[in-house]
């Protein structure tokens, strides 16, 4: 063992570089580089591997890890400075257990996930504290500014910027004096700004400065109140994870927040999913580069030469700026920082083995990470996480006296304010008589005296304003932009932001269409500093909605425009955390560059829920051009609306209300209370088509005046103002709170198209499944369904194929937690290309598609429990070849599912046919002759 373990170098093949040289360095380098080229060679379905190992065999094993998942940047692990394990240190038993586990549970050694517990922990602490603070009377934000200059005093002495433990022993002093708290901490915290001899701690403390003390302010505390303080100054600060921490204390700080503390959080994993490459990559690309030609110097003897590029590297790198527009409390901000930190340690290294031993003056630090922030908490909780991320970096890897007073400097690079919107003044609305006008706030609920449901509390009222000379508003200059834009869906606009922020929106962003989702302002405005070359790269992250049609216009204007920007890497549909509220959403990630060129497409292939995260494993990396709906290749987006498709696909009506639904019972009584006459009919929503039907009915008043409708319905009346007015009282739309009791989007075109047939086609907005079904015209379609006007089995079958499915799912893209995919009738019906064949082959397929009809409306009559979706789950399951379960055995003999197989493989091949393709054709090959 002895001898196992030793240090002794062993014989080495000549060709090699001798150890402790920069040949050995460059081979190494080399040696990584193959590790990474058998990373992308493997199987797609095994995803990528957390960890690269680099074996000099007899000396050392060096471990490189991505814990993104992604096979995008593997970095020193743990850190460059202990990644490479000497033979020797094997004795270690920390180290042969950190290599075991490396093959046991390599996720486990993500550091971010220890950091992560530790950090939920505090800001758990911190919450009962400032819960209780308030119970006091304080103000939310006197408290929270209290607390926030509490953490960082506790942080400031764990990591022994002031004495270790000396905040904590002063606060556990004043059990017995806690009438003095507020002046002997306001005298600590004095002390700390100002860099002086502190009488309480009886030190000369460093100066802190920094906007965090320039209110010094100590809140009285009760005892109980302060044994909270003490417990939380008694954790483990050092190893609080900025990435989640400020998340976290927002909710904490928070009152209207505090209840989502225990909600899910965006991962670190997935914040540097974006990041890395949007950042990390391209300066690591050019590091890679630098390095290279400083090592062919030094190869050359020209040690001088080669520090002169290192250094100017570093100075460039300490120059170059980060942006988020909508930054939140910091987290994407902190992961780019901690990145640049990890790059710049790495330089000087390189500097130190080539002989460079004066130190740097300048560094990387807060000052090149800006950030827009519109609430004043979320602004300062980030300029709080970068420093504290800032500091933790540098107490970690150089020492204390490297750094520099004032510890903590006011860069002004966080800024509070609207990041899209500038304006010179807010006027308020008034009416007729100069009263001001005000509306519901959009939030606050209250129960109704009748129902007991939740409406709109009219007594929560907001002004209503208007934005005097709005504007675009003015970004920082920075060389990357990187962030999470807030998701607000174009339909909530009005109600969450105001009717006269969203007119000064589109006063202001002429260039971005009036129904694009919020997300896309900040999309539009990033393009446009790109093509203006006055960023490098952007990279955002947006709901996967952006490939729908009324987003993916903005990325089509900007990669089409001139100078034009290509996506460099997008992943079109993610699992995300929303940080507001800890709900689970599909997100879009996109980066893109200037020019023409290639991108990388990542395609989720496998996703695993844990406690902490969804775990994510990718398909290989796809190269090529990617089209504004995220796609390579064959794209429907390409392709216009057909005049043959013309006016034959519609939404169904949107009730804006859910009091129109009634059950059969409740429409049996009201039509018993109107002598027999009933507005109530039948209609079908998205669950029906899918799931068991529901068999509601809805109240149609369509063609009534309110006169008719209170003279001749008055009990249909009187419903629909007790559950329906209330709500659309506060609509934003002025038409759909004056005509309260029509429907509020009543699609008359739709009506009038279906009603002159016996029958239409109709498939659900979402779905598992692609599925086409008929229905008789009595039936109302409901806004979650495509009301298709065509009534002939040709064009059911048509449509029910894979030829059909296929465009589908391109041209419609995904939408909701669920991420079903979407059906966009403009995209998906007005553009697709039915086949033009004879008469006889009209017939054969016709015959096919009612053969499909009957066959499933019969199963579905005989057995009421039986759905559309189990039964194309199992179908599914078929053509996986996989076993059945004993349910989905219930399913196949209830649906005969193995027939329904059956008549979609004949339909399939019937429509192949008509088209004049082969059956084999792959879903490429599909899309590209579609696409012809």
């Amino acid at each position: 063992a002895v001898e196992i373990l030793s240090s002794t170098p062993a014989k080495r093949r000549k060709g090699h570089g001798t150890r402790g040289t920069k040949a050995y360095d460059d081979t190494m380098l080399r040696a990584r580089s193959q590790a990474e080229q058998y990373a992308k060679a493997l199987p797609a379905d095994e995803g990528w591997p957390p960890f690269l190992i680099v074996v000099d065999v007899g000396h050392s094993i060096e471990l490189f890890a991505d814990f993104t998942r992604s096979g995008k940047t593997y970095l020193p692990f743990p850190d460059p400075k202990s990644y490479r394990i000497l033979l020797n240190q094997l004795a270690n038993d920390d180290i042969r257990h950190t290599l075991k586990t490396v093959w046991t549970d390599p996720v486990s050694l993500d550091p971010s996930r220890r950091a992560a517990k530790v950090t939920r922990e505090l800001a758990d602490r911190l919450a009962r504290l400032a819960k209780s603070l308030e119970a006091s009377k304080f103000d939310p934000g006197r408290v929270a500014q209290f607390l926030m200059r509490c953490l960082f005093t506790m942080f400031a002495e764990d990591v022994d910027l002031i004495p270790r433990e000396s905040f904590t022993n002063l606060l556990k002093s004043l059990r017995e004096d806690v009438a003095n708290f507020p002046e002997m901490i306001r005298s600590l915290w004095v002390s700390m700004d100002k860099g002086q001899f502190d009488a309480v701690l009886r030190k000369k403390l460093r100066r802190f400065n920094g906007g965090l003390f320039e209110d010094c302010e100590a809140l009285p505390l009760t005892r109980d109140q302060l044994e909270l303080l003490i417990e939380a100054s008694q954790a483990q600060w050092r190893d609080v994870e900025p990435a989640i921490f400020g998340t976290l204390l927002e909710r904490a700080l928070d009152p209207r927040e505090r209840h989502k503390l225990g909600a899910h959080y965006t991962p670190r994993a997935y914040v540097e999913r974006l990041v890395m490459p949007t950042i990390m990559e391209p300066l690591r690309e050019e590091w890679d580069t630098v390095r290279a030609a400083a090592f062919t110097e030094a190869g050359r003897g020209h040690r001088e030469a080669a520090i002169q590029i290192l250094r100017d590297f570093h100075r460039q790198l300490c120059e170059t700026r980060v942006l988020d527009p909508a930054c939140g409390s910091g987290n994407f901000l902190y992961v780019a920082l901690e990145h640049m930190k990890r790059l710049e340690g790495e330089v000087l290294n390189t500097l130190h083995d080539l002989g460079y031993k004066q130190r740097e003056i300048i560094t990387v630090d807060p000052h090149q990470f800006k950030g827009i922030e519109v609430n004043p908490r979320a602004a300062a909780i980030a300029d709080l996480v970068l420093w504290i991320g800032y500091l933790q970096w540098h107490t970690r890897t150089r020492n204390l006296d490297e750094i520099a007073e004032p510890i903590i400097q006011n860069f002004h690079n966080i800024e509070c304010r609207d990041a899209v919107l500038a304006w010179d003044a807010i006027e308020e609305v008034r009416d007729e008589h100069g009263q001001p006008v005000t509306r519901w706030d959009g939030r606050t609920m209250k129960k109704h005296p009748v129902t007991g449901e939740d409406v709109p509390d009219d007594t929560a009222r907001v002004p209503v304003v208007k934005y005097i000379n709005p504007r675009k508003a003015e970004w920082p200059e920075a060389e990357y932009i990187v962030g999470n834009p807030p998701f607000v869906g174009t339909r909530r606009m009005r109600l969450i932001l105001g009717d006269g922020y969203v007119t000064a929106l589109a006063v202001a962003h002429t260039d971005v269409p009036e129904n694009a989702d919020f997300v896309m302002y900040w999309w539009n405005q990033s393009a446009v500093l790109l093509a203006a070359a006055r960023i490098n790269t952007f990279g955002l992250i947006t709901t996967n909605s952006i490939t729908q049609t009324f987003n993916r216009v903005v990325i089509k204007n900007r990669i089409s425009s001139d100078p034009e920007v290509h996506i460099a890497f997008a992943i079109p549909d993610h699992p995300w955390i929303e940080s507001s509220d800890g709900a689970a959403v599909r997100v879009a990630m996109t980066i893109c560059r200037n020019g023409i060129s290639d991108g990388i497409l990542l395609k989720v292939l496998m996703e695993k829920p844990s406690e902490e995260e969804v775990q994510v494993d990718f398909d290989i990396q796809r190269r090529g051009i990617i089209g504004e709906d995220l796609r390579l290749g064959a794209s429907p987006a390409s392709c216009g609306p057909l005049q043959s498709n013309k006016n034959i696909a519609y939404w169904g009506v949107k009730f804006y209300g859910d009091g129109f639904i009634v059950s059969p019972e409740e429409a049996e009584n009201l039509a018993t209370l109107q002598e027999g006459k009933s507005l109530a009919r039948n209609f079908i929503s998205g669950r029906d088509l899918t799931g068991t039907p529901r068999r509601m009915l809805a109240i149609d008043c369509n063609g009534l005046s309110l006169d008719e409708l209170s003279t001749n319905f008055p009990p249909t009346f009187q419903r629909l103002l007790t559950y329906v007015k209330p709500v659309r009282d506060h609509n934003p739309r002025a038409l759909k709170r004056t005509r309260w009791w029509i429907f509020g989007e009543n699609q008359p075109g739709m009506r009038i198209s279906i009603n002159a047939l016996k029958r239409y086609i109709a498939t659900t907005e979402t779905a598992k499944h692609r599925v086409f079904q008929f229905f008789n015209t009595s039936v109302l379609p409901e806004g979650t369904v495509a009301a298709i006007a065509l009534d002939g089995s040709f064009h059911l079958a048509v449509l029910s194929s894979r030829a059909h499915v296929v465009w589908a799912l391109a041209a419609g893209g995904r939408l909701g937690v669920g991420n079903d995919p979407r059906y966009n009738k403009t995209k998906c019906f007005d553009t697709f290309p039915f086949p033009l064949c004879n008469e006889k082959t009209v017939a054969s397929v016709a015959a096919l598609g009612e053969w499909l009809h009957e066959h499933r409306q019969k199963q579905l009559e005989k057995h009421p429990t039986l759905s559309m979706t189990g039964m194309y789950n199992v179908l599914e399951r078929l053509r996986s070849g996989e076993p059945l379960t004993a349910k989905e055995k219930v399913v196949h003999e209830q649906g005969l599912v193995s027939v329904l197989k059956q008549i979609h493989d004949d339909l399939d091949a019937a429509v192949f046919e008509a088209y004049g393709w082969p059956v084999t054709l792959t879903d490429e090959e599909i899309l590209e002759r579609l696409v012809a």
